[in-house]
């Protein structure tokens, strides 16, 4: 009898790695805000459980709960999906609740600080390289 291996809904690395993806955030930049490296966060994202601290940390960078993560499947955003565009209520288009260029000036905001805090950690890194010589 032959049976082929379900994958684990409870892969809490996948999760997180779908999370970041449907967020529009690069593994590059979940590294920066962790401290660690995109070759670190690439591990996580392959790992079947990550600890609580980790996991509240990249919860928060995300922008959602810890909760959220745990519960996360890929079935219920599908289902929200089809819920918003197609629902009775809705008709067949989507009907914008906010102003993209909003969200947009606000993305860009976060991009400038995330750059300004890179940039300073850089700064720092050399100062103490100057100061070892």
């Amino acid at each position: 009898m032959e049976t082929s291996a379900k994958p684990s809904n409870n892969h809490i690395g996948r999760k997180i790695g779908r999370i970041r993806e449907l967020r529009g955030i690069k593994q590059e930049v979940l590294a920066a805000e962790l401290g660690v490296s995109q070759q670190t966060v690439s591990r996580m994202e392959q790992s079947e459980t990550i600890e609580d601290d980790v996991l509240e940390k990249v919860a928060k960078i995300l922008g959602v709960s810890k909760e959220a993560i745990d519960n996360f499947s890929e079935d219920a955003v599908v289902n929200y999906f089809n819920n918003t565009f197609h629902g009775s209520n809705h008709g067949p288009f989507y009907h914008c609740t906010f102003n993209p260029l909003d969200k947009l000036l606000e993305m860009v905001e976060e991009n400038k600080k995330l750059y300004e805090r890179l940039l300073a950690s850089e700064k720092e890194k050399l100062d103490l390289l100057k100061d070892k010589k």
